[in-house]
């Protein structure tokens, strides 16, 4: 069997050609960070290939270029496919003349062609094919085209005995080379028909860059409350509502009443009251990818450059807190390709304060019982509180357990495309199929275990759920959440049943409030729902990413990040009910003094853990040197 090691720049279509060549559904992002270790796929039974993570060079200066490097030195390379983004060879031809350096057959794909026909541009690659004597393949890899019959060339390529150019004195001599056979193979007819320079004047002008983003982000949340997603919402509960729950009703009438309580309000009510909000996280999906795709994503990292500098964060770290839209745990895991210690650390603890998709049903729910007419401003708040809160937080860590210097910052900013209708559905689904997933064993699990606690004491089956094992529960921890307005017991079980996964607040609370467009304003004021939303969108991440967590950064990391969230949480929960309380009027001196107690108990146990992991940082230093 070949083994083929796929090599190229980040953003120039590589994961798209290993996604077209062997049909894997790796997921593809118009941005640098997202192949963050070496991924295997087959053309054939005859051929393996590798997907390595894109690189400028072989200097080692990031965590990709030393795992690329390592396996082109280590492992037994047949051939190398060096994929070429066509519109800037200047950039990529530099890292093609230090592959020669392997004297490995190389195939180079010459990849975006369409764009450079676009731009006017006529590219001579026979004559780049004489000059650097390597084989070349025009491509457009997002249309595939260019790419039959490779299997082919990658076998004709394994005969070839490399003769290449590799005795350049350093680096200016390697520049000079490739700017010579670039200009002997360039020519421009007609005027560019590329407008992502006049896109660019506004989406990083700095007057107008920002207000950008916020009516991108606006017009997502649009899409996903008014225009699509929740519409598709409504129906779908109307139907597990009045047609399903029903139908399953007159089925089990004549069962046992523990019974058909278990599948009623149990299953249904639990898998059934989370189920419905699939197609507002799959419509929020369908517009974040569409901004990953198309190449803006990447202007968001630029932007957020000289704020995260702020912090002691370069740009680079914007792009796993980012991820953390999808999911915390692999935006965790993405803290791999920063450079530096203090860097990946600081945005592990980070990630999970920005809003995953898990707890988006939360803030749907809520927003359409207590915010009609405003449901998208309110979810865009609090996406964006996340976003502010991690800054805030990024600056206390930078004063006191991440006093390091900061890295410097490298970004492409990718060419613009229209992403494919196709594309923008399989990485919406990519990133959603995992809320169906929970829905049908996770959630289905915890909603049969709910119920077993919320419908039995100690005499047996019961109606009186205050009497249950679960109200006993709710009971010994509702006291942590009275002063933040949501003490009743039901609350508490929420959150704690939400530790499993943030669904599961949804299908917790459906099994021991029921009706909760109904039920719920009885319990929530509009103030304390703030609260709890505000609550929820920063409280300790699910048990996945704990583990994630611990796996990655270890027990004291996972240990840091499960007792400051809660800590945080709690705070901005807190002073969200005091100030909405204050603007209302209803703020009396025993509450102001309540609130300076409580500020004061949270700063010392702030400065207390913040104490205790720089003297545990401090002897790991200590240990190692």
């Amino acid at each position: 069997m070949l083994n083929v090691a796929l090599v190229g720049n980040p953003n120039t279509g590589k994961t798209t050609v290993f996604n077209a060549l062997t049909g894997s559904k790796q997921y593809v992002g118009n941005w640098p960070g997202v192949t963050i270790d070496k991924k295997y796929g087959f053309i054939n039974k005859d051929i393996k290939i590798v997907d390595l993570p894109g690189i400028y060079a072989m200097d080692t200066y990031s965590n990709e270029e030393k795992i690329s490097r390592a396996y082109l030195e280590n492992e037994d390379v047949d051939v190398i496919i060096n994929v070429v983004d066509a519109t800037n060879l200047e950039r990529n031809l530099y890292l093609t003349t230090q592959l020669m350096q392997f004297n490995k057959p190389i195939l180079v794909f010459f990849n975006m062609m369409d764009i450079v026909k676009k731009r006017g541009i006529n590219l001579d690659t026979k004559v780049l094919e004489e000059d650097l004597g390597i084989k070349i393949l025009p491509i457009s890899a997002k249309n595939k085209n260019g790419l039959d019959n490779i299997s082919e060339e990658i076998i004709k390529s394994k005969e070839i005995i490399p003769n290449y150019k590799t005795n350049f004195k350093n680096e200016n001599e390697v520049y000079l080379y490739i700017d010579n056979i670039i200009k002997r193979a360039t020519k421009t007819k007609g005027k560019s028909k590329y407008v992502g320079e006049q896109v660019d004047k506004i989406v990083l002008n700095p007057l107008l860059a920002y207000p950008a983003f916020l009516i991108a982000l606006f017009l997502i949340f649009k899409f996903t409350f008014s225009w699509f997603g929740q519409p598709l919402a409504d129906g779908l509960d109307k139907f597990v509502g009045d047609i399903f729950t029903p139908f399953v009703e007159g089925v089990l009438i004549n069962s046992s009443e523990w019974f058909r309580s278990l599948i009623i309000d149990g299953i249904i009510a639990g898998v059934g009251g989370v189920i419905v909000f699939f197609p507002i996280v799959f419509s929020l999906f369908i517009g974040i990818s569409f901004l990953e795709d198309s190449g803006y994503m990447s202007r968001v990292a630029f932007l957020m450059d000289r704020i995260m500098r702020k912090i002691g964060l370069s740009g680079k770290a914007f792009i796993p807190i980012i991820m953390g839209f999808g999911c915390s745990a692999p935006a965790i895991m993405a803290t791999r390709t920063l450079e530096s210690e203090k860097d990946r650390k600081m945005t592990a603890l980070l990630a999970p304060l920005v809003t995953c998709g898990a707890r988006l049903p939360v803030y749907a729910l809520f927003a359409s019982i207590f915010f009609t007419s405003n449901q998208e401003f309110v979810v865009m708040g609090l996406y964006l509180l996340g976003i502010i809160i991690a800054i805030l937080v990024g600056l206390l860590f930078k004063n006191t357990l991440f006093k390091k210097d900061e890295q410097p910052f490298i970004l492409e900013l990718p060419q613009y495309k229209l992403p494919s209708f196709k594309s923008i559905i399989l990485n919406a689904w990519d990133k959603s199929k995992g809320f169906i997933i929970r829905a049908g064993t996770l959630i289905f699990a915890v909603s049969i275990v709910v119920w077993f606690l919320t419908y039995f004491n100690m005499n047996g089956f019961t109606d009186e759920i205050d009497t249950s094992f679960l109200a006993r529960l709710g009971g010994l921890i509702s006291p942590i959440f009275e002063p933040l307005g949501f003490g009743g017991w039901q609350a508490g079980v929420s959150i704690l049943t939400g530790l499993a996964a943030k669904e599961v607040i949804i299908g917790t609370m459906e099994i021991v409030y029921g009706d909760l467009a109904l039920v719920l304003p009885t319990m929530f004021t509009t103030v304390t729902a703030i609260s709890f939303l505000v609550f929820v969108s920063l409280y300790t991440p699910c048990f996945a990413v704990i583990g994630v967590m611990k796996k990655e950064y270890g027990t004291k990391m996972m240990f840091l990040s499960i007792s400051y969230q809660f800590i945080l949480a709690w705070v901005a929960a807190y002073f969200f009910k005091f100030v909405v309380t204050l603007v209302t009027g209803g703020v009396t001196i025993t509450y102001i003094l309540e609130f300076l107690i409580f500020l004061g108990i949270i700063t010392l146990s702030i400065w207390l853990l913040v104490k205790y992991f720089n003297k545990e940082e401090v002897r790991e230093t200590v240990h190692l040197n």
